[in-house]
């Protein structure tokens, strides 16, 4: 029984791995053209900024980016704390 449902999983498991690797779409093509031409066409007058990719991490996505920062502080934080010796005199 244990091995039919070893199987069974394995199979599935395969069965998802060879759909999502024929349906994957082919590298460098954008998903979303609408927006990509969007953004191109209106980065400089809506956010002033020359560059597309930092109009769009700064301005456009600018509270996911503040989101992220926090994470990655609070994770800091949290390693320091775990590996700061604690009451050790030297």
């Amino acid at each position: 029984m244990r091995n039919a449902l070893g199987i069974v999983v394995f199979l599935a498991f395969t069965f998802f791995l060879l759909t999502a690797a024929f349906e994957i779409r082919p590298f460098g093509e954008p998903v979303h053209r609408e927006m990509d031409n969007y953004f191109i066409m209106h980065a400089q007058e809506e956010a002033s900024a020359n560059n597309v990719v930092t109009s769009i991490v700064f301005d456009y996505r600018g509270f996911d980016t503040l989101g992220e920062a926090t994470v990655l502080f609070t994770a800091v934080a949290g390693v320091l704390m775990a590996l700061r010796s604690r009451g050790v005199k030297t």
